[in-house]
């Protein structure tokens, strides 16, 4: 089975048979760094830090679960990439991946730009100071409110993702006395190596406009003739946790096509072509992610060469990484509650968190990685699902991994590449709180979003 995708099957608490998990690492206590945030390291004492604070006192401060996010390597991603496509193109960070007032603040002093798909995302940006120029506001079925705040506040695109859309959005922008600069999403017809759930670009789906029956260039056609509407350029996103650049390359050089037939059909070029996001992390030693430079490489020489066999000019590229940003900074921090041997299958570890504060394992099937982290153990290891606290079989978190057999209640384990989607999607299911977000960095840790209180819930609840 390719490790590019997550595999599909069964998600609840079934018995895997012999030899579908992968072997123990040698050592347990060795962290691979291709799965931790770069300043996570296990000193002489064994106890894990992050950012220079080791976890026994992350925990006594902050409580458990909590999602421990290193702000110099979130920084250093950032910066990574905006490098890696230089100023010839533009890096939209997904918000949806996690978004914060302190992470937006970030991406601005990196040079990104910034990609959100409400209004909640969209005033969590504006709020926090992100030029709204440098906004792309994304969603298959933006509210006419959303769509007039964006306007308003001078978003740089709004990617149009239906015929209503088109004529919502001009008709509101022309309503203000404005312009709106804009892209059209098409859906390319390529189905990336992923989870069926998180394909987005093959034609059964809710997103983008067809290519491949002539939606797309009808699409085109009624953009450019409304006053309210700067068409600028065709955006597309072909899927999630991609480690593959082949459907890259069918998905552009569908795009540029279609650019060839606008400019043949309306004598139009246009100046820009978003290849989305998507682009996967490692949530297992056995994944294996391409850097930001060797993507930026791919994808310009990719666009370049179909624009050259097309007699185009070469349009300014953008991209979308989300997860690929956030998702390796951040690991979530856990106390062990219960320990529940299966003689001949497995042992079953509970924590005091679960689906509520990362659904992904349900939902998607995903795989993670765990560690002991408040100590180092030379105990022999023993295999494990990590569970949560909720009233719920598929309350997974691991489904399969291997700690020291010497785990103890008490004891502090941390799944990495947990910042992206853990905490945007978490939830209140069995009126949990979701847990805070605390940002790490040169031996200082500071709430970035504070921990849920039960007087939170309660406020809400005005029956």
């Amino acid at each position: 089975m390719s490790r590019s995708a997550h595999p599909a099957g069964p998600r609840h608490a079934d018995v895997l048979p012999e030899g579908h998990y992968s072997a123990p690492a040698a050592d347990l206590n060795v962290l691979d760094p291709k799965v931790w945030s770069h300043t996570v390291s296990r000193g002489v004492d064994g106890v894990v830090s992050v950012g220079g604070i080791d976890v026994k006192k992350l925990a006594e401060e902050f409580g458990t679960p909590g999602y421990f996010l290193d702000e110099a390597d979130f920084r250093e991603r950032a910066r990574a990439w905006r490098t890696a496509f230089g100023h010839d193109a533009d890096v939209f960070y997904a918000g949806k991946a996690f978004l914060s007032r302190a992470v937006v603040r970030w991406l601005h002093e990196e040079g990104l730009n910034l990609d959100v798909c409400s209004g909640g995302e969209l005033a969590t940006a504006l709020s926090a100071g992100m030029p709204a120029d440098r906004i792309a506001f994304h969603g298959n079925n933006k509210s006419e409110e959303e769509i007039r705040t964006a306007i308003e506040a001078g978003v740089g695109r709004i990617v149009l993702d239906s015929f209503q859309e088109i004529v919502r959005v001009a008709h509101i922008a022309q309503s203000l006395g404005k312009r709106q600069r804009a892209q059209i999403r098409v859906t390319v017809g390529v189905e990336a190596h992923t989870h069926e759930f998180i394909a987005t670009a093959h034609e059964d789906q809710k997103f983008g406009i067809g290519l491949a029956d002539g939606q797309a260039a009808e699409a085109v056609r009624r953009a450019l003739a409304l006053d309210g509407l700067e068409l600028v350029g065709i955006h597309s996103h072909i899927g999630s946790q991609i480690f593959d650049m082949a459907g890259f390359e069918v998905a552009a050089r569908r795009v540029v096509k279609l650019l060839a037939e606008v400019r043949d059909e309306h004598g139009v070029e246009l100046p820009e072509i978003d290849l989305g996001g998507g682009l996967g992390i490692a949530y297992t030693s056995e994944d294996d992610p391409r850097e930001p430079h060797e993507i930026a490489k791919a994808l310009s020489e990719i666009v370049t060469r179909e624009c050259e066999a097309a007699k185009l000019r070469t349009p300014r590229i953008s991209v979308e990484p989300g997860r690929a940003i956030v998702g390796p900074t951040a690991f979530t921090l856990y106390e062990v509650g219960t320990i529940k041997p299966l003689d001949g299958l497995r042992t079953y570890v509970s924590v005091d968190g679960g689906m509520s504060d990362n659904i992904r394992t349900a939902l998607y099937d995903a795989e993670y990685s765990v560690a002991l982290v408040s100590r180092a153990s030379d105990a022999e290891p023993m295999l494990v699902r990590v569970v949560g606290k909720h009233c719920e079989s598929g309350d997974i978190v691991v489904k399969d991994a291997f700690l020291p057999a010497d785990l103890a209640p008490g004891d502090l384990i941390a799944v990495p590449a947990t910042g992206a989607y853990c905490r945007s999607m978490a939830s209140n299911y069995n009126h949990a709180l979701r847990p805070p977000v605390v940002a790490v960095h040169d031996g200082e840790a500071r709430v970035i979003v504070r921990r849920e209180t039960e007087e939170d819930i309660l406020r809400l609840d005005v029956g």
